[in-house]
């Protein structure tokens, strides 16, 4: 069996046994959840626009350019009897005087005042609660994926060399191709999560009616994220083998990978208390642990030029092979290390030649 072949066998395995896990299942419903909270559910539970009752046409043009839904009715009294009977949020009665049964109707008193001209000096600039919520929901969705995808396949390295089962594997598959077929495996599930939500988030939007202008802003930026997480990821995925490799039980998953941890958790936090720092998130687009989060984030924000997303995605890609040289070789030099914790020292002296 060729190396190509035995790493497919392994990543057939690991995503077979992956969709029959209820924790995949229940965190891929969740985050689906959130999505579709988060872009279908706000339109939904609107209500849809006021619906206002007056006597004077005048009045019922500027409600009805405003978007309200307005009833005309014939008197006052009968405008007052509709507020009060439920059948309309709010009535406009001669003077005008606004009639509401409990809190006085913004929308319509909005639409009946004399707003003065605005000018904006910079109409490009992106709305505060967007600004806030997309780096937000990147970061989490890069942090949260890389870490509990990247624990699980520690956990399942450790569990096969503390139970000795990989010293059957490596008898018959080689032991990169073992380390291949896991990444690709946890890749695949990690990545197809991700477009899964993210298309569900777009779909969402558009059902839900967002501006165009947003969804013109927010699908670029989906786009560039999509290939920094993939790449990002394997990195990532290679790194937390070495992990569990190093371990010699489940219990000293958490020490072993104390540095890799603080390399996913950092950038989460970076990019959410640095984002409006330009220098900052310059920096951190060219980063490898951080640029799959902050490169989107300026693109969003429209603080990157055209070529940028372009060379951070090559040092990016450049980064991933480097440190899967270091992940595989790690991997190797301590997966049948089975007499307690490999330190990384030994590890790299001790490359392993089964396979």
């Amino acid at each position: 069996m060729t190396t190509l072949a035995a790493a497919r066998l392994v990543a057939a395995r690991e995503i077979r046994v992956k969709l029959r896990d209820k924790t995949f299942l229940i965190s891929t419903a969740f985050f689906l959840l959130i999505a579709i909270a988060s872009t279908v559910l706000p339109g939904l539970l609107d209500g849809g626009p006021a619906k206002v009752a007056t006597t004077d046409r005048t009045v019922a043009t500027a409600l009805q350019q405003a978007g309200l839904e307005v009833r005309t009715v014939t008197t006052d009294a009968e405008a007052e009897r509709l507020v009060r009977d439920g059948d309309v949020e709010a009535a406009v009665v001669a003077g005008p005087t606004v009639l509401a049964l409990e809190e006085a109707p913004s929308e319509v008193v909005e639409a009946l005042s004399t707003a003065p001209p605005v000018r904006l000096l910079d109409p490009d600039a992106t709305d505060p609660f967007l600004a806030f919520v997309v780096p937000f929901a990147l970061a989490f969705l890069f942090f949260m994926t890389s870490f509990t995808f990247g624990l699980q396949i520690a956990m399942s390295v450790t569990e096969e060399k503390q139970t000795r089962i990989v010293e059957i594997l490596v008898a018959s598959v080689p032991v990169r191709a073992l380390l291949a077929g896991k990444v690709a495996a946890m890749t695949l599930l990690a990545f197809g999560q991700i477009a899964l939500i993210a298309v569900v988030a777009l779909v969402g939007m558009q059902i839900a009616g967002v501006d165009a202008d947003v969804t013109a802003l927010v699908g670029p930026t989906i786009a560039w994220f999509l290939p920094f997480f993939l790449i990002g990821f394997i990195m990532l995925a290679t790194l937390w083998a070495g992990v569990g490799a190093l371990a010699a039980r489940q219990e000293d998953i958490n020490g072993a990978s104390a540095p890799l941890q603080l390399a996913v958790m950092g950038p989460f936090f970076a990019v959410l208390f640095l984002r409006e720092n330009a220098a900052a998130m310059t920096a951190l687009s060219y980063i490898p642990f951080s640029a799959p989060i902050a490169m989107p984030v300026r693109l969003f924000t429209g603080d990157a030029a055209g070529w940028e997303p372009v060379v951070s995605l090559l040092v990016l890609a450049v980064s991933t092979v480097v440190f899967l040289a270091v992940g595989a070789r790690v991997y190797e030099g301590s997966l049948l290390r089975t007499n307690g914790r490999t330190s990384f020292a030994t590890a790299w002296r001790s490359r392993s030649t089964v396979g």
